[in-house]
Order: structure tokens, then C-alpha cells, then sequence
């Protein structure tokens, strides 16, 4: 094993995925970028993976860590091959939420792993489906503004749970990063680059 160990850190102030991060239990910290979320991508897969990956280089170029390990993401909704970012209004919300009704959506997370010679990106997609929301299931969830910072106009942890019927695919990677796959492919890297097989990967983290 190298005697120098990366310092995991997570590149996004998201609470949510400073939650899910957690539930990898490895030792990270925090630190956020000023980029503006911008792709010239088209396809909802290259756009995740492409902001992911932006977000992982600058906040690798900021920080002040000696051996950085960058697990940087970004979540999007698309309902018709259209992007559905965050509302910011409530007006904006409800259009949001009532085109969403009744059928079903993709949401894509991409998730980029950033060192300082070596860069990792992937994504995850699950589909989700919406029931018919009722008038005044809408209003109240409105009222709560648990829409106006998420992708979509919705968050599937909390108030939402009413409407949302099903979903096909990882549960964490609605709520902004895919557990699962994310450990897998850590695994994965460590495999590529020092030929580990076990679970002693966890030990390259300090």
C-alpha cells in the first residue's frame, strides 16, 4: 500500500448527499464550487456526467488537501427528453409538479471521481412514476417549499411520498447520488489502480 492516503471529499454542499455519503463509512469533509452549472451537452447522460466532472476539477483546484479524492455529483429530472431544473417560484413549481402528474420521469445522476491524476465518470438513472396529484394534495405540498431548491420540483424523501406511486431503479439516486453504484465503482478504481481485490480499499482513506 502507498503510504499516502487520499482525503475523500464530498464536492457539493447538498445536504441530502452529505447524508447519503455518510452511508459509505469512510472518513470525508465538505467543500463546495462556485461553477456555474452550465453543459454543452444535449443528452440528459453526458449532461449529469459533464457538471459532475466540473464540479470535481474545481473544487480538486481549490482545496487545500494534500492527496484530494473528489466525489463530486449532479442530479437532473427530464420529463420528454427536457431538462427540468429547479423552480425557484412556487408558480413554477405547480406548472413543474402538474406536468409531472400522472406519468412517469427519468431522473440521471452523474457522479465524477476527481484526483489529481486520475478522473472517474459515470451515471445512474431510475425511473419514477406520479400518480394523478389531487388539487389540494398540490397545495399543500406547495406550501411546505420543499420544491423550490430540487430538481423537479420535488424531493422524494419527505412530503412527497403521497403522490409518487413507484419507482424502477436506486431510491438514493433520486434523492442525488446512487450509493450503491458509487461503491461499487470505488471498489472498481482501486482495483484498476493498485490491483486490489478485497476490501482493504477502505484503508487507502484517511
Amino acid at each position: 500500500m502507498t503510504n499516502e492516503k487520499y482525503q475523500l471529499i464530498l464536492g457539493s454542499g447538498s445536504p441530502r448527499r452529505k447524508e447519503l455519503i455518510a452511508d459509505l463509512f469512510l472518513p470525508f469533509k465538505v467543500e463546495t464550487s462556485d461553477i456555474e452549472e452550465k453543459s454543452d451537452f444535449i443528452q440528459p447522460k453526458d449532461v449529469v456526467m459533464d457538471l459532475a466532472k466540473q464540479k470535481g476539477i474545481a473544487v480538486l483546484a481549490q482545496t487545500g488537501f494534500k492527496n484530494p479524492f473528489v466525489l463530486a455529483a449532479d442530479t437532473i429530472v427530464v420529463l420528454d427528453n427536457t431538462i427540468l431544473g429547479k423552480p425557484h417560484t412556487r408558480e413554477k413549481a405547480k406548472k413543474m409538479l402538474e406536468s409531472l402528474s400522472g406519468r412517469s420521469h427519468d431522473v440521471y445522476t452523474g457522479v465524477a471521481f476527481i484526483t489529481k491524476d486520475h478522473q472517474k465518470v459515470f451515471y445512474e438513472k431510475t425511473q419514477v412514476f406520479f400518480s394523478d396529484i389531487p388539487f389540494q394534495l398540490l397545495e399543500h405540498y406547495l406550501d411546505t417549499k420543499d420544491s423550490l431548491d430540487k430538481a423537479g420540483a420535488y424531493g422524494i424523501q419527505k412530503y412527497s411520498q403521497g403522490f409518487i406511486k413507484s419507482i424502477e431503479g436506486s431510491y438514493s439516486n433520486v434523492v442525488g447520488l446512487p450509493v450503491y453504484n458509487v461503491l461499487r465503482e470505488l471498489k472498481c478504481f482501486f482495483e484498476d489502480k493498485f490491483n486490489i481485490q478485497d476490501e482493504s480499499w477502505r484503508n487507502y482513506f484517511a
